[in-house]
């Protein structure tokens, strides 16, 4: 069985990397030993002449990985753009098998290892390969993280229905509070339909939580063992 979970959202800014560094933080109190991915980060600051990855560092930070940086994040950019166009403008090619080759250093060390892409699975890497293909070739299932608004049901479906018409098996879906909103209609009946017309589970809903950003400790006050339940059959 695949030793991973790759983590993909409906949308940019849906709260994967929160949900990623949440479980990777839960399998390791429970005793595994976790890998945390994030293969290609875009939009990242510049300090000098470094670009510094804030999701793959706040991976890192949530699962207490001492891997290096570069073994989690091995392509990073400073455009706010899909992979493919950030490294064309930056002059860089991607080598997916440089992160095939990564993902199997990672599994070697871990237990199961987390991956995280950007945005969603129909995104670009590179050129015409998506993360659609990554997630193919690194033959691992999908959970998928949403909105809990209204406007997630045709997202999530066309997500769920994409990939498996792709072959990848799917976990579940999570939605995910990143906005400490007034409460939509919608989400009270999203999760059902959601599950009855994709027979799809819903593996849980993550609550808004403030000041996360810097703080990847903060995710201890969220308690994820039903979550885990849900993934814990991929995990071994």
């Amino acid at each position: 069985m695949a030793k991973g979970i790759f983590i993909t959202g409906t949308d940019t800014d849906v709260g994967k990397t929160v949900v990623a560094g949440a479980l990777a933080m839960g399998l390791k109190k429970i005793g595994f030993s976790v890998g945390v991915m994030k293969p290609v980060e875009t939009g990242c600051k510049k300090v000098g002449k470094r670009l510094i990855p804030s999701d793959a560092i706040f991976l890192k930070k949530a699962s207490g990985s001492r891997d290096s940086l570069d073994l989690i994040n091995p392509y990073r950019f400073e455009k706010s753009l899909a992979p493919s166009v950030a490294s064309e403008l930056e002059g860089v090619r991607i080598d997916i098998s440089r992160i095939l080759k990564t993902f199997d250093i990672m599994k070697k060390r871990h237990d199961i290892v987390i991956i995280e892409g950007a945005g969603g699975i129909l995104v670009p890497v590179y050129k015409d390969y998506l993360f659609l293909d990554l997630i193919r070739d690194l033959g691992l299932p999908v959970l998928i993280v949403a909105r809990p608004w209204l406007g997630t049901i045709n997202h999530t479906l066309l997500t769920i229905r994409c990939a498996q018409e792709y072959g990848i098996p799917v976990i579940g879906f999570i939605l995910n509070y990143t906005k400490d909103l007034k409460q939509d209609p919608s989400e009270k009946t999203n999760p059902l339909v959601i599950k009855r017309l994709s027979n799809v589970p819903l593996i849980g809903i993550f609550p808004f939580i403030r000041n996360l950003k810097n703080n990847p400790e903060r995710l201890k006050v969220f308690d994820t063992e039903n979550i885990l339940n849900g993934i814990l059959p991929f995990c071994s």
